[in-house]
């Protein structure tokens, strides 16, 4: 946990947790809305087991007055309405923490709740002297009691059946999905919260079923009512509201990279079902007419395909009439899909490729987060061909960089893979409202029209691939008029057709690969690399990082400056080509070089070894598959700098 003060000084962190089904996505998306509109700024990421029902899963929510960009270690409230997210999570309340759980449980054992493995019940036994896992919910209650946590003790049953006679409800089977909604208002009363903001939040998720949001509003009062009047204002904690930015939003990361592709006018999506990528197409399956300007509507065509192959060559077919066109997946699929990425560069075809990194390898921990595909993202596929790689570090950057990468496939010609990651797209964060003013759109040399005395080739077709135009030639859509030509996975001539002749391939591939460094040369610095932070001269020292763990290190860069440490943070955006002039200017006057991943090798460590010769001093890594926070960062840079840090740390946090 970092130190309480400075710039975390009024930071909240709230965790919910029960077994997968029973709301606790729901209780979250009410809570972090309730913040949104009381004014405060959220970062929320939810946990969750790979099976469909009945496994625990978790949604921690940071609440800040400030920016807030990442999670932390400790728990100050926990709200719980089964027993295995206390036996779980109790420990981790902090000192002057609340835990509200259900009275009626106490006294379970921990053997009694079978969806616990083997591995936490060892590990929770273990907090104890004889190491009983017959141990009760009281006995771990009373544990973070001694440590200093604040016990609520709320019997959702009773309470249930007390609601349902004051609305005149006898079906009381009907009321219980309501206990997740209760739950919230529990601790949201504790908090002082003002519940008029809370029911607006409530009202808003359930939309859809106004009578059903209107129940649990009434059932929220309820709950809200019975805990200020049985628990008064004892609780440490306080959350005040205040009127809200008309210029923030929530959003949710498995939606950022989805708005932003129809934003950027993707008119065609494909993709077989693969955690945590399905979210994406979903979500444009859910928005397929889209509201345009003058009454016009727009669409976007998506496709559930029989498996990632399909998907993928039928993108590239979409693509290949002149469409912005999309697949997304996550790394099993993608395996699947790098024959039809090499045709794709072979046709130089402008796809995009959305990969939502989870852990590997085989299908590993289905979902859970890591960022171990990026060596394979670059290198996917046999033979030599161009491909860029693009990585977004959180959900705002997400939703701008989607429009860029369809730029860039069109610009350069070439398959884009975009890389995100679990820990984006399950994570939800305030933003600022999306700037349209910077958002452009460039399709590059696409031609609607070929005149009838088009130059042609041998065969007398067009000369799609045309070497005299340089390394990007013009771009028709199949069916054009007096635009045929071919494509083919073999090498061809300009106009397509097939041939081995050693003169043309050697052009060919110089015509391709040649690409890539006119995009090194015209993609924007802030698109290759960002900085962050001034450098303290005294210590030089310089972070490098991509992707997710982005806001965990300007977390804890916070907190480091609010202790006098200045720390200076590159975020590699390019992947491939790779920005080596940029990192080299950007690394000059740095003299400790650390490097933080979510993966077990520090594979943007090897590229910048490799490309830089430079040595990397300190690798922090994190491979368990949950997402790393800014506890973990502050602590592994605070030790470096107090110089007892070993070469390479592992993070370990996370249940």
């Amino acid at each position: 946990m970092l130190p309480n003060k400075g710039p975390f000084a009024n930071s909240l962190i709230w965790m919910i947790g029960g077994a997968q089904g029973s709301g606790v996505d729901s209780a979250a998306n009410i809570f972090s809305r309730a913040c949104c509109q009381g004014g405060f700024k959220v970062f929320g990421n939810r946990e969750y087991y790979s099976n469909i029902k009945g496994e625990h899963s978790y949604f921690t929510v940071r609440v800040s007055d400030d920016q807030t960009r990442s999670h932390l270690d400790g728990i100050n409230v926990l709200v719980t309405f089964d027993a295995e997210t206390v036996f779980r999570h109790a420990s981790n309340v902090l000192n002057g923490g609340i835990i509200i759980y259900d009275s009626n449980l106490s006294n379970i054992t921990l053997n009694e709740v079978p969806t616990i493995d083997a591995p936490a019940v060892k590990r929770i036994a273990e907090m104890f002297e004889n190491h009983d896992s017959n141990i009760t919910l009281d006995q771990i209650l009373n544990l973070a009691r001694d440590n200093g946590a604040v016990l609520y003790d709320i019997p959702y049953y009773e309470l249930l059946r007390k609601f349902s006679t004051e609305i005149n409800e006898p079906a009381l089977s009907k009321l219980t999905r309501m206990i997740n909604v209760m739950a919230v208002s529990a601790s949201l009363a504790v908090l002082e919260f003002d519940r008029a903001v809370l029911a607006k939040s409530i009202k808003l998720v359930f939309r859809a079923k106004p009578k059903i949001g209107d129940m649990n509003v009434l059932a929220s009062n309820f709950a809200y009512d019975y805990v200020r009047s049985k628990f008064g204002l004892s609780g440490k904690f306080r959350l005040t509201c205040k009127p809200p930015s008309e210029q923030t939003i929530l959003v949710q990361g498995n939606q950022s990279s989805a708005m932003g592709k129809l934003v950027a006018g993707c008119k065609f999506q494909t993709y077989y079902p693969i955690t945590p990528a399905s979210d994406d197409s979903e979500f444009l399956e859910s928005n397929q007419i889209v509201d345009q300007t003058n009454d016009d509507k727009g669409s976007i065509v998506v496709v559930q395909t029989e498996d990632e192959i399909a998907a993928i060559a039928m993108a590239i077919g979409g693509a290949l009439t002149g469409v912005r066109t999309a697949t997304a997946t996550s790394g099993p699929g993608f395996s699947l899909m790098t024959e039809a990425l090499g045709w794709s560069g072979m046709n130089e075809v402008p796809l995009v490729v959305s990969l939502y990194q989870r852990t590997g390898p085989a299908t590993g921990l289905p979902t859970r987060t890591e960022q171990g595909d990026l060596v394979f993202a670059i290198n996917a596929g046999h033979g030599e061909f161009p491909r860029i790689v693009f990585a977004s570090g959180d959900i705002e950057e997400s939703f701008y960089d989607t429009i860029k990468v369809f730029n860039f496939a069109e610009k350069y010609q070439m398959p884009v893979i975009h890389m995100l990651d679990k820990a984006i797209a399950n994570s939800v964060m305030t933003c600022e409202y999306f700037d349209q003013s910077r958002i452009t759109i460039d399709r590059g040399k696409l031609v609607q029209s070929v005149p009838k005395q088009t130059e042609s080739g041998a065969a007398g077709n067009y000369l799609r691939f045309k070497l005299a135009d340089g390394p990007i030639s013009n771009r028709v859509p199949l069916g054009t008029e007096n635009g045929i030509f071919w494509n083919t996975g073999d090498e061809h001539t300009e106009e397509g057709h097939i041939t081995e002749d050693p003169a043309i391939r050697v052009d060919m591939m110089d015509k391709r690969l040649s690409k890539l460094d006119i995009a090194l040369q015209e993609i924007p610095n802030e698109d290759k690399a960002i900085a962050y932070g001034h450098m303290d001269d005294s210590l030089g020292l310089t972070i490098v990082s991509w992707g997710s763990t982005k806001g965990a290190i300007l977390d804890a860069m916070d907190q480091l400056r609010y202790d006098g440490k200045k720390i200076h943070f590159v975020q590699v955006r390019l992947m491939s080509p790779f920005p080596t002039e940029r990192l080299e200017n950007m690394l000059n006057n740095t003299r400790i070089l650390v490097d933080i991943e979510m993966n077990y090798s520090s594979q943007l460590g090897s590229l910048i070894e490799r490309y830089l010769h430079r040595h990397i001093d300190y690798k922090i890594v994190k491979y368990n598959g949950r997402p790393i926070s800014a506890s973990e960062i502050y602590n592994a840079l605070a030790r470096i700098i107090n110089g007892n840090a070993s070469r390479r740390m592992v993070l370990k946090h996370g249940t």
